[in-house]
């Protein structure tokens, strides 16, 4: 998640004085066998491995809720208390607040972090002043990535959710009103104020950094370590409906998708608990959640081979409906608009909204109790949605059809068309990368990669590797369809209503 081009040295001073400053917090334990060292040299920044073996349950760290960096221990709570209510901000944006002002009233908890980092990062005096020092001024997470850098990624689903143009329109909307209008909470004596373009580069640093950083604060403690289901507290999530924090020492563990450390939520603390033995010189890893490598890269700027298993690729619904309306290549364009008009009156009828593309993803089981993953994750199907979506479709060719239509009387044929259309736009999702599956895997290798070209390259794999595993599975449900339709065919009985069969 790192990029640190300045000397050794002085990477090992700033991991030394943060140390000294955690150690020095109240309440604040490190155990004596962990360390905190570089890994830049394997892509990681900073990490903390076992110097001694290290039992199961063994507390690894304490971190006090003080210390955590966030709207309650922020000065700007104090001074700007209608900006950080919880009324006003992400539970009930359209309130009134103390002064009236709109952007106040606009804010949630992902921008509130942002204002709060950039108070800390411009106050020279910051209390977390050690800490700040230890995050990355540049990042690999894609939304600083060039144009020639992201075209590596060819046609993968993460391209649209980078959203470097809507982050610049937020920070323009929500985060630069509040510090000009507050200037001298920003820059304090002695602080010259930023010229715009600097406040929204700082912006976009500080929101990266909470994007790679920041955890969803729970305000209740973790449940009892005896009940049956671990908590779950430090799987990630960035809907903005809890507070997010900065937490210092937590934040400097990396991840993996098999794990062997937990956070565990208290009233006075949070703790980072050891969930099996450790060994020595072995990793201490936490865990984001079941991401694939496309979001892990998009989030966190780094993918693993591990987290391949959670890889997911989004089909176009467009692609489907193109194959789907090849199928019926006789309807003029007059009953396709019909045939739409069908489909969204059901749409409405169900309250639902019609999906713009449909996901792919694999089965396997959770990790275990102590972060250990347990065989393979497969393609088992397509999405429920997806096949729902197909079936008023094929609803609608049927009633604006006529006689081409009586085709879709039969329930087998119809699973056919859907399959063989799905097949196919699969097939055609697949044709949209630049370059071809078996192409990419002869560039791919074993160890974690730290090159953007790299990291893009794991992505793409991943995307197209479900996507070859999706028409596999459905290609041999298409197979037994097909052979289904021609025994019915063969018995003359395919378009042949249930009754008079049944009478038959």
């Amino acid at each position: 998640m790192e990029i640190d081009g300045g000397h050794d040295v002085e990477f090992a001073q700033q991991t030394q004085h943060f140390l000294e400053w955690f150690k020095s917090l109240p309440s604040a334990t490190f155990h004596k066998d962990i360390e905190l060292v570089d890994m830049r040299g394997s892509g990681a920044g900073r990490g903390i491995i076992a110097t001694a073996d290290i039992a199961p349950e063994t507390v690894l760290f304490t971190i006090p809720r003080p210390s955590i960096l966030c709207a309650t221990t922020s000065p700007l709570a104090a001074h700007l208390p209608s900006l950080f209510s919880q009324d006003d901000t992400a539970s009930n944006p359209s309130a009134e607040n103390g002064d009236g002002d709109d952007d106040e009233k606009s804010q949630d908890s992902w921008t509130l972090l942002i204002l709060v980092l950039i108070r800390e990062y411009l106050d020279p005096n910051s209390k977390w002043k050690p800490y700040l020092s230890l995050l990355p001024t540049t990042f690999t997470t894609p939304m600083f990535w060039p144009p020639n850098h992201l075209s590596h990624l060819q046609s993968s689903s993460i391209l649209p959710k980078i959203g470097h143009a809507s982050a610049d329109s937020m920070i323009r909307s929500r985060i630069l009103p509040i510090i000009t209008s507050h200037p001298t909470l920003f820059f304090p004596p002695g602080v010259s104020p930023l010229p715009e373009s600097d406040l929204i580069n700082l912006a976009h640093r500080c929101g990266s950094a909470i994007m790679a950083y920041a955890f969803d604060l729970e305000t209740e403690p973790s449940p009892s370590e005896s009940e049956e289901e671990p908590a779950d507290e430090w799987i990630e999530d960035r809907e903005g409906r809890t507070m997010l924090g900065m937490v210092p020492m937590a934040d400097m563990l990396n991840a993996d998708a098999e794990f062997n450390a937990h956070i565990n939520h208290g009233e006075e603390a949070l703790t980072a608990t050891a969930l099996r033995g450790i060994r020595k010189g072995e990793e201490i890893l936490n865990y984001y959640g079941p991401l694939g490598n496309g979001e892990l890269l998009r989030r966190y700027g780094y993918v693993t081979e591990k987290h391949a298993r959670y890889d997911v690729v989004e089909v176009p619904w467009a692609l489907v409906e193109g194959r789907l309306k090849g199928r019926f290549a006789g309807l003029s364009g007059s009953q396709w608009e019909a045939v739409r008009a069908y489909v969204r009156e059901q749409e409405e009828e169900e309250e639902g909204e019609a999906e713009d593309a449909f996901v792919l993803e694999r089965e396997g089981e959770d990790p275990d109790a102590e972060g250990r993953l347990h065989g393979e994750a497969v393609s088992a199907g397509l999405p429920e949605e997806l096949a729902e979506r197909v079936k008023v479709f094929l609803k609608g060719v049927k009633k604006v059809a006529g006689n081409e239509g009586e085709v879709l009387a039969d329930k087998a044929v119809r699973k056919e068309i859907y399959l063989d259309s799905v097949l196919g736009a699969l097939q055609d999702r697949e044709r949209q990368y630049a370059t071809l599956l078996e192409e990419d895997e002869k560039l791919i290798r074993p160890e974690r990669p730290m090159e953007r070209e790299e990291m893009a390259l794991w992505v793409r794999v991943g995307e197209k590797r479900l996507l070859r595993e999706a028409q596999s599975w459905v290609s041999r449900e298409l197979e037994a369809a097909r052979r289904e339709v021609s025994s019915k065919r063969e018995r003359g009985d395919e378009n042949a209503p249930a009754a008079k069969r049944r009478r038959a």
